[in-house]
């Protein structure tokens, strides 16, 4: 990590992680809150699956398009812009915590998830742009790393504890806050995208940014990949608060601790992933995917939370390492002025593909139970580790990239 740091040197980088962190920290905080609220309010096994749809699957298919209108303008004016969006989209949850009603907060969920994935889009593709040429990127991903695992430790613990003493509408308006200080932290950015010099309408930007993926066949191979793992890995995220309250018998802060089990497993896995930068990233995506798979299966066999967050630590190593790498493979092949496009792609896959999990997850939940959606997905991981080893190295995938 000490190397790590260095990147933080880059002009305006530090900013940026501080943002992603913060980001993800309230991110955290209202996932746990919207999940309780809705859950508590409808009694509903299906009611939290909807909202996870309404807030990752619909808006995959809308941000590449706000991200290819926002792409090339400075980092200081788009991301304040996006961030104060969200901030009046939570402080609208808020209001909804009070007076529920569950439309409104699918809708409000909705126009969050699209400002979200926007937003990481342009972000990591901001840092692709400040680092790669300074030979930081790796370092500055671990870095980026880190905070999210940070984030995604604290934030569900804390989300948990504000529910339960303080209600959801407060961890939301906790929210709102959060995200009026992210956009405060970068107004005035330095950074401006590079710029390919063409005029291309934002539908041409948008067709450039997956032709980069569909059209090179080391890429499209480890996204494709990736896309089934995000199947595989998102199977549990809308049925953990029904394993907790209604299989463990567990409470709203048990919730929370095992989703902050998670998370102080990503910020391990953010720390060897610091110390793997020399290594293959086949080796490393598929060492990583086992250790996912490995974590659901526990969790299908816990016979306690305390087994269970045990088991999320394992898959929270797993998860710091794994998708970090991928990015990092991804950036490394693309030009400069391709990066925010190709990172909103990813950003809005890694909110599609999940939609699919999620509606699997809460369907097999219905039929049979959580244990059975957790084996399918530990196993199906299980299945899936062997095929980022064939090929998946990568010296197959950073081939040169188009300028």
């Amino acid at each position: 990590m000490r190397s790590a740091l260095q990147s933080l040197r880059i002009p305006g980088f530090a900013r940026l992680a501080g943002s992603y962190a913060v980001n993800e920290l309230g991110d955290n905080v209202g996932v746990v809150a919207l999940a309780i609220l809705v859950l508590d309010q409808t009694g509903r096994v299906m009611a939290p699956v909807a909202l996870f749809v309404a807030a990752r699957l619909v808006p995959a298919f809308v941000s590449p398009v706000l991200t290819a209108k926002l792409d090339r303008q400075a980092i200081g004016r788009s991301l304040p812009r996006l961030y104060v969006g969200e901030a009046i989209a939570f402080g609208l949850l808020a209001l909804f915590a009070e007076h529920f009603w569950l439309p409104a907060v699918l809708v409000l969920a909705l126009v969050d998830g699209v400002i979200a994935v926007t937003a990481r889009g342009i972000t990591r593709g901001a840092v692709a742009g400040m680092l790669a040429p300074a030979g930081m990127l790796r370092e500055g991903n671990a870095v980026v790393n880190v905070g999210f695992a940070a984030a995604s430790a604290a934030g569900p613990a804390a989300g948990g504890l504000i529910v339960a003493g303080w209600g959801a509408g407060t961890a939301l308006l906790i929210d709102a806050i959060s995200f009026l200080v992210v956009g405060l932290m970068l107004l005035r950015h330095p950074h401006v995208p590079a710029d390919d010099g063409s005029h291309a309408t934002w539908r041409e930007r948008v067709r450039e940014g997956v032709q980069t993926v569909s059209h090179r066949p080391a890429i499209r191979r480890l996204v494709t990949a990736e896309a089934v793992g995000f199947v595989l890995f998102t199977i549990a995220t809308p049925i953990e608060i029904v394993y907790v309250k209604r299989t463990l018998g567990a409470g709203d802060i048990a919730y929370g601790a095992l989703l902050s089990a998670w998370g102080i497993g990503i910020l391990a896995g953010s720390g060897v992933f610091a110390r793997l930068r020399h290594r293959s990233l086949g080796f490393v995506l598929a060492s990583s995917t086992v250790a996912v798979g490995l974590a659901f299966i526990g969790f299908a066999a816990a016979d306690s939370v305390a087994v269970a967050c045990a088991a999320a630590f394992l898959g929270g190593i797993g998860n710091g390492v794994q998708w970090v790498a991928f990015l990092t493979v991804i950036q490394e092949a693309v030009a400069d002025a391709l990066q925010a496009r190709v990172m909103g792609l990813l950003e809005s896959m890694g909110a599609a593909m999940p939609g699919l999990g999620f509606i699997l997850g809460g369907a097999m939940a219905a039929i049979w139970s959580p244990r059975v959606a957790f084996l399918v997905a530990g196993v199906g991981a299980l299945l899936l580790a062997p095929w980022f080893v064939r090929g998946l190295a990568e010296r197959h995938v950073a081939e040169p990239a188009e300028s």
